[in-house]
């Protein structure tokens, strides 16, 4: 797998692929209350290998069901009882910002069609289009940022806000993907913009605003930001095969994705958007308008799992608008924790879904399940009839169709094949352990699938850019159906560079690399064998002419993100620089903030005179990183540091041996080969003695 892509895979992104089809089943059965939310939560947890999950149905202004299932106990894991446990509830924290700036627009404090730049006058960009992002555009996800620049955001047992107080320093050396409204596609950096908006207007600090205006009127006494959740109280969360707990996940980013809350809570956030607790009626209809379609988006036959509101990630959720049912529907996803929220505004309900592992479109539809359950109690029917796709059958595909074959990227970077008799073949160009999936033509221009439940078609922007389009309809036992209708990736315009450029970029990204900027409380220390370049990932590589995975190759320092498409998969782009410090040891920098060194340049480990040493961290602020040669190997080496640093140790295969942070190590005997980082504030210094 290409080394941009395995930094991708570390970001929050859950994208729909065309992998997810599975075979469409007989309509869901009506179930009573109880035995619906019994058999979608433990149909959430089985598909989405969570370790327990919880929920609570509200109406007309109290919690009418709640409970909790964990799975049975692996590698001696203990579960929490679920029900009452808190959550981490992920992006489901960008309502609570929405409900935050609507309220301050209600007050007439702020204008949603105002630039950002009227209420945060220190927010720049290198790229002048930055001035026509309107604080709407934050809400609805069409400001053009190119995603996430959320380093040290991420974090274990720390509830450092770090990462939002550096995002205006992060956004003034980016540039924007699309112009600003020209189309919507999830951003997270959106949503940090609109929670520094809501302090700027507002004049206080996030969270007190929100304990203030939304968690006292709502009712709201079991949600909290990390550094105030009741330890006895959280699910907790584990690494696979471990069977000591992690410390809290804290993403220092609360109106982006990092508050708490138990189902409960959340469930009763929901009712309060169903009435005017919290918002005027127009208000509420604001943030339920079909905002993604003011932008280019696919004029689809089909729902999808996104159609984005104020806030909202879908404002049209099936079947309940196949219904004419109002559903709105706002997931999240935390490396640890995956919440689904669902609320009727018209039928005066809200579900919520919350589990440790799993996935937050699972719980999603598990609390949909709930609230068609409790529609039949009130005698009102769902028609959960899986969709089909339109009647077509084999046809001579046009000529002019071949011209459509060769690379498309999105997350993932695709090769597509077509031949003269109608076949495409699509296959992923960086993961070609994946099978290739093929698509026959048919008379009404789209390519199906075998079995008849996904079809591929060629679309034109309004630029002229190339898209493949795909519409699905799955359907999970339990959980009900999922369609998608969407473009699944751009084609990758042709960019000629010479063989010696190719394989400059080839040679770069063929090495693996350590992070260097990111907290000593990171996840992403504990992610670090997905940096790592394998020889069967040198072996299984495809080189794309004129990309590196679907960046395109600008020069010998530089690479582009091209990919412009609406929804999940155009998210979270970033440029990519790469340059050789004074030392000659390569860096590479992605403009989202993030820089990394390469692994073979790492120097090795000193013992010191009399088996002491010490480490300390330079103004810069870089994590320092070593590795055990034969001095150490074999010797035990005990850490004494300040408060704000810590330590991470490593085997040859990059697999975590010990942690300050995660387990509170303090001493560890070092194999030979291993790796050390040592993080902190600048000018922490770690003494270590070896025995």
């Amino acid at each position: 797998m290409n080394l941009y892509k395995k930094l991708g895979a570390l970001l929050l992104t859950l994208a729909l692929s065309l992998s997810l089809t599975v075979p469409a089943l007989a309509a869901e059965e009506t179930k009573d209350l109880e035995t619906a939310a019994q058999e979608a939560a433990a149909a959430a947890l089985t598909y989405g290998s969570a370790t327990q999950v919880a929920w609570a149905l509200w109406k007309d202004g109290e919690i009418i069901t709640s409970g909790g299932q964990a799975a049975p106990a692996a590698q001696g894991q203990p579960m929490q009882p679920a029900k009452g446990s808190v959550y981490g509830i992920g992006s489901v924290s960008k309502i609570y910002t929405t409900v935050a700036a609507m309220q301050l627009a209600e007050a007439g404090k702020l204008d949603l069609d105002q630039p950002v730049v009227k209420y945060l006058p220190a927010f720049r960009m290198a790229d002048p289009r930055y001035k026509d992002i309107t604080v709407r555009m934050l809400l609805n996800h069409s400001s053009g940022l190119m995603g996430s620049s959320m380093g040290s955001g991420l974090l274990f047992g720390d509830p450092s806000e770090i990462a939002a107080d550096q995002l205006l320093d992060r956004l003034a050396a980016q540039r924007l993907k699309a112009d600003p409204g020209a189309f919507s596609v999830y951003c997270n950096d959106g949503f940090t913009l609109a929670q520094l908006v809501v302090e700027a207007v507002s004049g206080m600090e996030f969270l007190d605003y929100l304990d203030a205006k939304i968690f006292t009127p709502a009712g709201l006494d079991k949600t909290w930001a990390p550094a105030g959740v009741p330890e006895q109280d959280r699910a907790p969360i584990y690494q696979p095969g471990e069977s000591r707990p992690l410390p809290i996940e804290c993403l220092g980013l609360l109106g982006t994705g990092g508050l708490y809350a138990t189902a409960e809570d959340l469930a009763a956030f929901g009712g309060a958007l169903t009435d005017e607790t919290l918002l005027k009626q127009s208000s509420l209809d604001a943030m339920a308008a079909p905002e993604y379609a003011k932008g280019f988006w696919p004029q689809a036959e089909t729902p999808d799992a996104l159609a984005y509101g104020l806030g909202w990630d879908n404002v049209a959720w099936y079947p309940f608008a196949q219904n004419d049912i109002l559903a709105l529907v706002k997931g999240g996803d935390t490396g640890y924790y995956h919440a689904g929220l669902v609320i009727l505004p018209e039928h005066g309900m809200a579900a919520a879904v919350l589990s440790s592992g799993g996935v937050s479109t699972y719980n999603e539809m598990a609390a949909s399940q709930l609230l068609i359950a409790a529609l039949a109690e009130e005698g009102v029917t769902v028609d959960q009839t899986p969709l089909t796709l339109p009647a077509a059958k084999p046809a001579e595909m046009p000529e002019e169709l071949l011209d459509h074959a060769g690379f498309y990227g999105s997350i993932y970077a695709y090769q597509v094949d077509i031949t003269s008799n109608g076949k495409l073949t699509m296959s992923y160009a960086d993961m070609p352990d994946v099978p290739p999936q093929t698509f026959t033509y048919s008379d009404d221009g789209t390519f199906r699938d075998a079995e008849g439940t996904a079809f591929l078609r060629f679309e034109k922007s309004p630029s002229g850019d190339l898209y493949l389009y795909q519409q699905v309809f799955s359907q999970l036992p339990g959980l009900g159906g999922l369609p998608t209708a969407n473009y699944a990736a751009m084609k990758l315009p042709e960019n000629n560079i010479t063989p010696e450029l190719q394989a400059h970029w080839k040679d770069i990204l063929s090495t693996s690399i350590l992070p260097l900027n990111e907290r000593y409380s990171s996840q992403l220390y504990l992610s670090l064998a997905a940096l790592s370049v394998t020889e069967e990932d040198l072996e299984n590589s495809k080189t794309i002419p004129g990309y590196s995975g679907a960046l395109r190759i600008e020069d010998e320092n530089h690479l582009r993100y091209v990919v412009k498409i609406p929804g999940n998969v155009g998210r979270d782009g970033s440029d990519l620089e790469a340059r050789r410090d004074e030392n000659g040891v390569l860096r590479l920098y992605q403009s989202n903030g993030a820089v990394y060194m390469e692994e073979k340049a790492v120097p090795v480990l000193s013992t010191g005179q009399d088996n002491a040493s010490a480490c300390t961290i330079q103004p810069d602020g870089y994590a320092r990183w070593y590795r055990v040669g034969d001095a150490a190997a074999g010797k035990t080496m005990t850490v004494d540091f300040p408060e704000n640093a810590g330590f991470w140790v490593y085997d040859s295969h990059s697999q975590l041996l010990a942690s300050s942070v995660l387990w509170d190590s303090r001493s560890v005997e070092l194999p030979e080969d291993s790796l050390v980082v040592f993080a902190g504030d600048p000018g922490a210094r770690f003494s270590l003695q070896f025995q």
